[in-house]
């Protein structure tokens, strides 16, 4: 369907330090950054605990998603140009596109919460059902502003995001391999950690980037450039979205919640302030509208309150995830898992109750993929346009993203209070604890005792 959009009688500018100018040439995109829901994006952070690993890390949802819709257009903007439908079916670019999914890409993170993946975990919440529900539900003003295009135009937008919409070269530009949500992450979740291992040739790629019938591929006379954002991907998960200090505050966060949950089923959670917007959470019976009334500040200032909590544990957790008292990380071999239940016990004899106080976290990615339909979430790879026509799987030609292709990695480790490692006195209570702790630490990874 081809629906009638208005155009600003002047595009307007905003600055940003990645893309330089984002450009908003629609009354739609206008008014859709402008509604409640989307502004609510300025108060979560992109990177959630990293920020106490790289402090320059304080950029927002908010910030990534209109770079997300200003690589978008760009992308449009390439396709209208030199590869424009002449006939129904012809595999090129059909502009009329253009809105569905320049809409999508800027809504496309409209359902995160705060602190994203942890409080999913606690909470039970996922934040791209939930993107689909503001973008759906009459009550919100996102949707109000989509409907203005047209009746069925929410439903459309969200398709898109649920990757059911018809038109794959659509699809593909929001979620991929190498999508307009991954290359602008990249490029500013390195800018603003200040980690360049996320640098890699954008233009160049864009350049590259063709639509055909089956979705988009890239010719293959830009393959260094694939091969460059690919490695850029897969050192910026092992330097900054993996970071031990990182994944440990992420602990922290979520004993802390647990901790917070543990004490409102027994009646003991003091409640007064922010903590009551969470009250629905605990219990397990929210709406969209308590959804949308969190944001960082309002899981902060709950923190904030639990720091004088009379509960010890929470008291506790509350002061390390706000004064950033990370806990202390080793690696864990296969071999290794076995010694765990000892140094289960060891940190209960110390004082510390492990359910609280020691956690294993496993952070692994696949940093590429070819496609395997039995896969149970199978992967559009990434295809390659060669001078015949034809298209080539990129690890098929490319030595460099053979090596990784189907390689997981990253690490298993084991999490508990830096104190067990401490320096004590001889007639210290837990000096024999300690010390036979640390005989399972050696190099920053769990060892055979000796």
């Amino acid at each position: 369907m081809h629906y009638y959009i208005q155009k600003l009688p002047m595009e307007k500018v905003l600055r940003d330090p990645i893309h330089n100018h984002i450009f908003i040439q629609h009354q739609v995109i206008l008014d859709l950054i402008n509604t409640r829901e989307f502004q609510r994006l300025r108060r979560i952070k992109q990177l959630g605990t990293t920020s106490y690993t790289f402090h320059g890390a304080e950029h927002s949802r908010f910030s990534h998603s209109v770079g997300v819709y200003e690589i978008t257009r760009q992308i449009c903007d390439l396709f209208e140009r030199n590869y424009p439908s002449v006939t129904d079916n012809d595999g090129l670019w059909n502009d009329d596109e253009r809105i569905v999914a320049l809409c999508a890409a800027l809504l496309h993170d409209l359902g995160h919460g705060p602190y994203s993946h942890t409080f999913e975990h606690i909470f039970q919440t996922n934040h791209e059902a939930m993107t689909t529900k503001i973008i759906t539900s009459p009550q919100t003003e996102v949707n109000q502003v989509l409907r203005q295009v047209g009746p069925d135009f929410p439903a459309k937008v969200a398709s898109v995001i649920e990757k059911t919409y018809p038109n794959p070269q659509v699809v593909q530009m929001i979620s991929s391999q190498i999508d307009a949500d991954r290359m602008d992450y990249l490029l500013r979740d390195s800018y603003f950690t200040g980690a360049n291992y996320g640098n890699f040739d954008l233009t160049r790629i864009l350049r590259v980037m063709r639509p055909y019938k089956g979705g988009i591929t890239f010719d293959l006379s830009g393959m260094h450039a694939v091969e460059d954002y690919i490695v850029s991907r897969f050192q910026m998960y092992q330097q900054v979205y993996f970071h031990p200090v990182s994944r440990s505050m992420e602990v922290i966060l979520s004993h802390l919640l647990k901790r917070a949950q543990h004490l409102y089923a027994k009646d003991r959670l003091q409640l007064k302030g922010a903590s009551e917007f969470l009250v629905p959470f605990l219990t397990g019976d929210h709406t969209l509208t308590n959804y949308l009334e969190l944001d960082d500040g309002v899981l902060n200032t709950c923190f904030a309150v639990w720091r004088n909590s009379g509960d010890e544990i929470l008291s506790d957790l509350a002061c390390r995830f706000l004064d950033r008292h990370p806990l202390k990380s080793v690696k864990i071999t296969p071999a290794a898992e076995k010694y765990l239940p000892t140094l289960e016990s060891l940190i209960n004899q110390a004082g510390y109750p492990p359910e609280y106080y020691m956690d294993t976290n496993d952070s692994y990615d696949l940093p590429y993929d070819a496609y395997d339909p039995s896969a149970s979430k199978p992967r559009t790879q990434i295809e390659l346009s060669q001078e015949d026509g034809s298209l080539v799987e990129l690890s098929a030609v490319s030595p460099l993203v053979k090596s990784i292709t189907g390689k997981v990695s990253g690490d298993n480790r084991l999490f508990f209070p830096r104190e067990m490692l401490a320096m004590t006195d001889q007639n210290d209570l837990f000096a024999p604890v300690y010390a036979k702790f640390k005989q399972y630490i050696h190099n920053g990874a769990v060892v055979k005792p000796s």
